[in-house]
């Protein structure tokens, strides 16, 4: 058996996706990958392969009860072996209380994961590495986030969905409806890494301490979803990216990723997701990514290759 998800872009409503706000979201082109093989000794050999084909962790647990017998962690990036090994062990926990069947049987199973894209770009390791084990656990993979972490899910509706698509939750539940976004400009749009990887939880935490009454925040919000979805025209499309991003410092009273990095820049440029690390967004032209390498960030993708 194998699955697949996609992994995931916010390009509106960051934050106040949380509160209710309609969002324009993204599945990428990179994601990640789930295959299961059956074995007889009860136990869950996992294994995680990161974008270049190497197994970066490993570990075995104990079925049914999930106990962790061995692991090993192989990476330069943040992060060890036991926390990781527990956090697969949550998801793989509230995966089986909603569906008691779930590694119950004699035997037990051989996974591997295999990412196609690296594990700091914050395209989604985690969202994807959910929506695949609630597909194999055949469980609601919006709850079994919502158990296992948090979140407004939007990631997990990335994962399953092939177009971009407005997001919102309505009493805590996830409204998806697809649409259309191809902008006439996309050879004008890139995406630049940060290489500052950003916590998503500590974001929201953020978030949460700052936010007050933001009626009105929520309502230029969602106005400016629905212009940058529709517009056909780039100016209109850095304006409305630009009053998105005067809206949600204000609410968070940090500065403007342009403001503190890019001040000399021609273009527009558009956090994404929480604000301070992983990729954003810019306006721009052939000179783009010169301007990036010469600042030091030589991650520069061109939309037609990130976003499905």
């Amino acid at each position: 058996m194998r699955y697949y998800s996609n992994g995931k872009l916010l390009l509106t409503a960051e934050y106040l996706v949380l509160e209710g706000a309609t969002a324009l979201a993204l599945p990428t082109k990179f994601g990640q990958d789930l295959s299961v093989e059956s074995i007889s000794d009860p136990e869950l050999i996992w294994a995680s392969f990161d974008h270049q084909k190497q197994c970066w962790f490993e570990a075995v647990f104990s079925l049914p009860k999930l106990q962790i017998a061995s692991t090993t962690f192989i990476s330069s990036v943040e992060g060890n072996k036991e926390m990781i090994a527990e956090v697969l062990q949550i998801i793989l926990y509230e995966a089986q209380k909603l569906n008691p069947n779930f590694l119950s049987g004699k035997g037990g199973f051989r996974v591997k994961t295999h990412l196609s894209f690296p594990r700091n770009w914050g395209l989604g390791s985690s969202s994807t590495l959910i929506n695949n084990i609630a597909s194999w656990a055949k469980v609601n993979a919006y709850t079994l986030l919502k158990n296992a972490f948090k979140g407004s899910g939007y990631d997990i509706a990335c994962a399953q969905y092939n177009s971009p698509i407005w997001y919102r939750l309505e009493e805590g539940l996830p409204i998806v409806k697809t649409v259309k976004f191809a902008p006439k400009f996309a050879d004008n749009l890139f995406f630049v890494y940060l290489n500052k990887k950003q916590n998503s939880r500590e974001s929201i935490h953020l978030f949460h301490e700052k936010r007050g009454d933001l009626a009105k925040e929520m309502k230029a919000i969602n106005a400016l979803t629905k212009s940058i979805t529709s517009t056909s025209k780039l100016k209109r499309f850095e304006r409305y990216i630009d009053e998105h991003e005067d809206i949600i410092s204000g609410i968070l009273e940090i500065p403007k990723v342009k403001d503190v990095y890019f001040q000399d820049y021609f273009g527009s440029v558009k956090s994404l997701g929480g604000w301070g690390g992983d990729f954003v967004l810019v306006t721009g032209n052939e000179h783009t990514p010169d301007y990036f390498s010469c600042k030091g960030y030589k991650t520069i993708i061109p939309y037609s290759e990130m976003i499905i």
